[in-house]
């Protein structure tokens, strides 16, 4: 392919808990050598939970990134090996307290193409059986729930701001539509 890049070298710069740090060196199609820098993530999951008054249950948790309380729906990063589905299940229950047998792929998309690699595949819950609430040791999370259309209207008005949950959802909302 005439317009091929190529990666000659990836050097680590930070290994954290979470996510790395890299530099990668790479030779354009023009042949120039450039460095970019890209954070590596394992991937995530999240999942749209739906009770059966039609009701989205969302998660309100601190966000470090925000410096506030952010509203959300059920997520998080998959551990080594994890299949994004059992993720999905695994933090439903989790973060809600609440599982489900019927769990649908919505979409998967890449987080922050630009910075990193992290790509998170969305689901949807129907179908929900009450179980027990299981956050983990930093994790303060309150449950909220919400009709679809009001979580729409929030969107618009700048009141939901993860870019995980706006998507979803608005994925969700056309899924419903057709």
């Amino acid at each position: 392919m005439e317009n091929k890049i190529v990666r000659l070298d990836r050097k680590e710069i930070f290994n954290g808990k979470r996510v790395k740090l890299v530099i990668d060196k790479l030779k354009m199609p023009t042949g120039k050598e450039v460095e970019w820098e890209l954070i590596t993530h394992p991937g995530a999951a999240a999942i749209i939970p739906v009770d059966a008054d039609g009701n989205i249950i969302m998660v309100r948790q601190y966000r470090n990134a925000a410096d506030d309380y952010v509203l959300e729906i059920p997520a998080g990063g998959l551990e080594p090996g994890e299949e994004p589905f059992l993720c999905a299940s695994r933090e439903l229950e989790e973060e809600t307290g609440y599982k489900s047998n019927d769990i649908e792929f919505l979409f998967k998309f890449y987080s922050s193409i630009g910075i990193t690699d992290e790509i998170i595949s969305i689901y949807v819950a129907t179908n929900l059986e009450k179980s027990v609430q299981n956050l983990d040791e930093d994790e303060y999370v309150t449950i909220e729930k919400y009709k679809l259309d009001d979580l729409i209207q929030m969107i618009y008005a700048g009141e939901l701001t993860d870019n995980k949950t706006i998507s979803a959802l608005l994925a969700y909302k056309v899924k419903l539509d057709k």
